[in-house]
């Protein structure tokens, strides 16, 4: 075997977001978020839960630091809940939300542990989504006021900042499918929610830098390699449409250039926009939010492999690329090689001054044995597999500068409820006993050793 060490300056960390594990929904002042209301519906929860509990960390804080120290974490990546701060969208703030966060970072900078804040992780203001949500040009400004209140509050110690993450799970999943809050289904909503998200965290980047004093701002994109299944044409133009839509819709706007012209044609033609052009675009839109940043964050999980559907399958090229991997607990292939080609081909394409994984993992049941011990095999051999992947890609050259697991603990899996577990660490939710993974044990000893043996 060969030990394969990162670079002295590789972080290491783990990431949550405040809807999913902080619970106290209710708790000093805090306004209801759109997840409060989506929960609330009948159906839309797979296990008909909510996040009224969730891990307990609003009142667990600093016991879940002191987990996090004995990981070993250099980093942590938390959200702040914006309706914990502003529980009218804008106007009056809640000092105790603000508090909060100033407690957990102290306790992080205690303890050695960068904090990574993530100033919006999907838990927008019901009363904003009252107004429009983020259809509404006018969010966009409620966004930037919100930026401005946490970080003159925290940006004289938190150096590391977030503006959004995943815009296309924000614009997709909550206003095209319907899948997340607030549970819309309508293609000008997404396209104008993906467009408004895009616009605010450019302009909450140099309002983040003026009151962050050196600090580095990015924003987080999820991202979905695709693969065609065969050498077809078919396949070849069905894996365009679905990397213009899943991936290069943000990538090219965030990078300065502009919405990829044959992603707008395949919507028009589609009848999702009434033209080849976009009408929610003002003159400065595509300027603004292509704003020089820092760094870009990376979550992934899986690929795709696409087939066309615009040919008979008879009539199409035999497959070649075939997803036949393990499948984690959410359906998902197990594809570590394709994050290292991903991280290959954003350094080519775009250039980006720092990548971080932001967000990586993987959701199995696995639960303590009569022992006590969680023996998450699965896991440890996912993580595994994804470092290697990711120590590939910096030996490529790739300015890979970190890696965040996700996540922390077991928590609220959104549209799944309690059903899907992804953390290092077990979380019993009725006791609220934290135990270690052996996916834990394993993530302390790369740390500790700065690499792994492959």
């Amino acid at each position: 075997m060969t030990f394969k060490r990162f670079p002295d300056d590789f972080l290491f960390g783990a990431a949550t977001s405040s809807f999913q594990i902080e619970g106290s929904t209710h708790a000093d002042g805090r306004g209801p978020s759109i997840w409060d209301t989506f929960c609330a519906e009948p159906g839309r929860i797979k296990d008909a839960t909510d996040g009224r509990v969730a891990c307990e960390h609003y009142t667990r804080m600093p016991q879940d630091v002191a987990l996090m120290a004995s990981l070993g974490l250099q980093a942590y990546r938390f959200s702040v809940a914006w309706p914990r701060v502003l529980p009218e969208g804008r106007g009056r703030i809640e000092p105790r939300g603000l508090d909060f966060y100033e407690r957990l970072v102290d306790a992080l900078l205690a303890r050695g542990i960068q904090p990574w804040c993530t100033l919006y992780h999907w838990d927008l203001p019901d009363v904003l989504e009252q107004r429009g949500g983020w259809p509404a040009r006018e969010t966009c400004d409620a966004f930037v006021e919100y930026a401005d209140v946490v970080t003159r509050r925290l940006g004289d110690r938190v150096k590391h900042w977030i503006t959004h993450n995943e815009p296309w799970c924000i614009s997709m999943l909550g206003y095209m499918t319907g899948e997340q809050a607030p549970g819309k289904r309508d293609w000008g909503l997404a396209l104008r929610a993906a467009h408004h998200v895009l616009l605010s965290h450019g302009q909450a980047v140099p309002v983040i830098r003026a009151n962050s004093a050196g600090a580095k701002v990015g924003i987080v994109v999820n991202l979905c390699p695709a693969e065609p299944a065969s050498p077809s044409a078919a396949d070849a133009d069905a894996t365009r449409a679905f990397d213009g839509w899943f991936n290069r819709w943000y990538l090219d706007p965030v990078h300065g250039r502009g919405y990829p012209q044959d992603v707008i044609e395949d919507y028009a033609r589609k009848g999702h926009i009434p033209a080849p052009s976009l009408d929610f675009v003002r003159p400065g839109d595509l300027e603004t939010m292509g704003v020089q940043t820092d760094f870009l964050g990376i979550n992934y999980y899986s690929r795709a492999v696409i087939r066309s559907e615009a040919v008979p399958e008879h009539e199409n090229a035999p497959p070649t690329v075939v997803a036949d991997g393990p499948r984690t607990d959410m359906g998902w292939e197990v594809a570590p090689a394709a994050l290292t080609r991903l991280l290959r081909d954003l350094h080519t394409t775009y250039g980006p001054q720092a990548l971080y994984i932001t967000e990586n993992g993987c959701a199995y049941p696995t639960s303590p044995d009569a022992d006590g011990r969680v023996r998450d095999v699965e896991r440890v051999a996912y993580f595994a597999s994804h470092l290697d992947a990711c120590h590939d890609a910096v030996s490529a050259g790739v300015p890979l500068k970190g890696y965040f697991a996700w996540s922390l603990m077991d928590n609220f899996e959104w549209a799944w409820g309690y059903e899907k577990r992804f953390g290092l660490v077990w979380v019993d939710y009725e006791t609220q006993t934290r135990i270690l993974k052996d996916s834990a044990h394993l993530y302390r000893q790369v740390i500790s050793a700065r690499g792994l043996d492959a």
